[in-house]
């Protein structure tokens, strides 16, 4: 980040701008916007590739832009002048692969309205995922790839990178239940669980009878006696006291 302030680039932060990471990588940018997924990165690129023709057009798109990124650029963000030299880093929380999706579309794009000659004067990128969340996105998605019949994700309900894994498997159609600790389950065959994006809600019945295979991942910050807590309530919860069946990470 200090490498892009002192190169006078404008930093594109793949981030939640409210979220305490991104304010803090904000600290350290100087001009900078925050783009939350692939789709405002496309936003992004269109207009830098994509002029008005005229005075009055450029002026509408430029409110328009400003609108749209409201509490999400540095003070005095002027689009006009600020997406010329851009390095795109990321909220240290955010899903490594989109991360990356979003760096290559800007690259591309500074590539086609500067061309790729002058790229270095327009574009630089940083990687910015800290090693323990990555290593856990990393194995989540092998383990996605396993024949699973639900998964459990354990940590705190306003931990990004504990979402972003849940992300994963409901990407997957996989059905998932996001827990901060063993006793959200009970009791009987029912668990307190935060579903995407809603309050917490109970669900009974959650663990299918007969056998099943269950996929066990944390957030980075979760102690490893909170998963090893929930594991051994799932094993009981089924009657089982070996850990067959049950895939962890």
């Amino acid at each position: 980040m200090k490498s892009i302030k002192k190169s006078n680039f404008t930093s594109i932060i793949h981030g939640k701008y409210q979220h305490e990471e991104t304010i803090a990588t904000n600290s350290f940018a100087g001009i900078y916007l925050v783009v939350l997924n692939l789709e405002e990165a496309e936003y992004v690129c269109d207009y830098i590739l994509n002029p008005a023709e005229t005075q009055e057009g450029r002026s509408q798109r430029r409110t328009e832009f400003l609108t749209k990124f409201k509490n999400a650029y540095s003070e005095g963000f002027d689009p006009e002048k600020d997406l010329v030299s851009l390095g795109v880093a990321n909220q240290t929380t955010m899903l490594k692969g989109e991360t990356e999706q979003i760096g290559k579309l800007f690259e591309r794009t500074m590539m086609r309205k500067y061309g790729p000659t002058t790229l270095n004067d327009h574009f630089m990128s940083f990687n910015t995922i800290c090693d323990a969340t990555q290593e856990r996105q990393d194995a989540m998605f092998q383990l996605v790839d396993e024949p699973l019949d639900l998964m459990v994700v354990i940590g705190g309900y306003n931990s990004s990178n504990t979402t972003h894994l849940q992300e994963i498997s409901i990407e997957r159609e996989i059905p998932s239940y996001h827990i901060d600790s063993a006793d959200r389950i009970g009791p009987g065959n029912q668990v307190e669980h935060k579903p995407l994006n809603q309050s917490l809600t109970i669900t009974s019945n959650w663990l299918p009878e007969g056998s099943l295979v269950v996929g066990v991942t944390s957030g980075a910050s979760t102690p490893d006696r909170v998963v090893s807590d929930v594991v051994q309530k799932i094993f009981a919860l089924k009657g089982a006291l070996q850990p067959s069946g049950v895939a962890t990470l």
